[in-house]
C-alpha cells in the first residue's frame, strides 16, 4: 500500500496536479455565463474529468518529450520523469490513458464536445515540440489553456458564442504572458540547448516588456467578454481585479526574478479562484 501511496505522489509531482487550478477556473466562468447560474452536478463532474484528464495528458507528454533536456537543467533534474522514480514508458502510459479518458468524457458531454476533443489533445500535444523550433512556444501554451473556457461553453451550449471567444483569447494572453516571465529562469539553459523562447532570443528586458503587452491584451479581451456576455456589477469587478493583480505580478518580477515562483504560482493561482467566484456572485443576481 505504501508503494502505490509514492507512486500517486510521483505521478502528482510528475504533472504538478495543484497546477490545474490555472485553467479549471475558466471553464467553469464559461460554463456558468453560458447556463446563466448553475449548470447541473453531471456537467461539473464532466468537466472536472475533461480538466485533469486534457491536463494529465499534456503534462505527461511534456514530461516524456523533454525529458533529455530536463536532466540537464538544474532545476528540473528531480523530477519524476528524470530521477528514475517514473519510466518514460509509464509516462507515455498514463499520456495516453488521458488522451483516451479525455475523449470518453467528450462522448458523454455532447456530440461537438467530440468532434472537438482530438483536434484539442493535438493543441495540447503540439506545445511540447514547438520550443524546439519556435518562440511562439509561449502562444501555444496560452492556446492550449486558452481552450479551456471554450470547452466549458460547449459543454453547456454545444455552440462557441462570441463572448467565449473574447474569454478565451484573455486567457490566452493571459497564460502566455506569465509563462514568459517564468521562462526568464531559463535564459542561460535554453541559449546553451539551443531552444527557443523568447527570453533566450531577446534578452529579459524585452520579454517583461512583451509580456507586459500581452497581459495588456489579456484585460482588453476580458473587457470585451464582460460586454458581450453582459456581466454585471461582480463581472466588470473580476477583470478590473484581474487588473490590479497583474500590475502586482510584473512589479515583482521587475524588482526581483528570485521572486518568479511567487508570481507564477501565487498570483496567477488567484487570479483564477477570484475571478470564478465573482462571476460566480454575478450570475447569481441576474
Amino acid at each position: 500500500m505504501q508503494v502505490v501511496v509514492q507512486k500517486l505522489k510521483d505521478f502528482n509531482e510528475l504533472v504538478m496536479f495543484q497546477h490545474t487550478v490555472f485553467s479549471l477556473p475558466f471553464i467553469f466562468i464559461a460554463m456558468i455565463v453560458a447556463a446563466q447560474g448553475w449548470f447541473g452536478w453531471e456537467l461539473l463532474l464532466l468537466g472536472l474529468f475533461a480538466a485533469v484528464s486534457a491536463r494529465n495528458f499534456a503534462m505527461g507528454l511534456n514530461r516524456y518529450a523533454d525529458r533529455v533536456y530536463d536532466a540537464q537543467n538544474p532545476r528540473t533534474a528531480s523530477r519524476p520523469s528524470v530521477d528514475g522514480r517514473i519510466s518514460a514508458h509509464a509516462i507515455l502510459l498514463f499520456t495516453i490513458v488521458n488522451g483516451l479518458l479525455f475523449i470518453v468524457v467528450a462522448y458523454f458531454i455532447n456530440t461537438l464536445a467530440l468532434y472537438l476533443s482530438v483536434p484539442i489533445l493535438l493543441v495540447l500535444a503540439s506545445y511540447s515540440y514547438f520550443k524546439r523550433f519556435s518562440e511562439l512556444a509561449h502562444l501555444v501554451l496560452g492556446l492550449s489553456l486558452g481552450l479551456a473556457p471554450i470547452a466549458g461553453v460547449v459543454a453547456v451550449q454545444a455552440a462557441i458564442p462570441m463572448w467565449s471567444l473574447f474569454l478565451s483569447l484573455g486567457v490566452l494572453f493571459w497564460v502566455a504572458g506569465f509563462d514568459l516571465l517564468y521562462s526568464l529562469q531559463d535564459i542561460e539553459f535554453d541559449k546553451a540547448e539551443g531552444l527557443f523562447s523568447i527570453p533566450s532570443r531577446y534578452g529579459a528586458e524585452a520579454t517583461l516588456f512583451i509580456s507586459a503587452i500581452f497581459h495588456s491584451m489579456t484585460l482588453l479581451f476580458w473587457l470585451f467578454f464582460a460586454a458581450e456576455a453582459d456581466l454585471g456589477l461582480f463581472g466588470w469587478l473580476a477583470v478590473v481585479c484581474s487588473g490590479v493583480m497583474l500590475w502586482y505580478e510584473h512589479q515583482l518580477v521587475h524588482r526581483d526574478f528570485t521572486k518568479i515562483d511567487r508570481a507564477f504560482f501565487t498570483i496567477n493561482g488567484y487570479l483564477g479562484l477570484m475571478f470564478l467566484l465573482l462571476i460566480i456572485v454575478d450570475r447569481s443576481l441576474v
